[in-house]
């Protein structure tokens, strides 16, 4: 039996990171744990997730020390231009939905339903195109 992924969420307070959860929970993700993440201000607060309250704890350059598998980042290009090679580094999958790393031709943009083999040769950071450019790729690639 595989080990159950660690989950982060980075920028978990904001409107994209609340959709991450959400559709983590719609789909019954499977992970051991997961992480609340967010800057400063957002740090203390908490967050329901299953039906659990998990509090959110302040990004810093040491939050992926611990084991941490995946972490979903939406809190910005710069903060993702900061902590997504930190997390790499540790050993952490980074899907980077920021505009940061798109056109990095060391990073893979992925689309799933279109391009989902170039997973394969990430370095630790994973990018997706913006919303309206993933349903036109989606549409586009038949």
């Amino acid at each position: 039996m595989s080990k159950k992924p660690n989950i982060a969420v980075v920028g978990a307070t904001g409107v994209v990171g609340s959709t991450f959860l959400k559709v983590l929970e719609e789909r019954d993700f499977p992970f051991e744990n997961i992480y609340m993440m967010a800057s400063a201000r957002s740090a203390g607060k908490t967050v329901t997730f299953k039906g659990k309250e998990y509090v959110v704890e302040e990004l810093t350059e040491h939050s992926f020390e611990k084991d941490i598998d995946i972490a979903l980042f939406s809190a910005g290009g710069s903060t993702s231009e900061k902590y997504a090679p930190i997390a790499a580094k540790c050993g952490v999958t980074v899907v980077d939905n920021s505009s940061q790393w798109r056109m990095d031709p060391e990073v893979p943009l992925v689309v799933p339903e279109v391009n989902a083999d170039d997973i394969k040769w990430n370095k630790g950071i994973i990018a997706n195109p913006n919303c309206s450019t993933i349903q036109a790729m989606v549409v586009l690639k038949p």
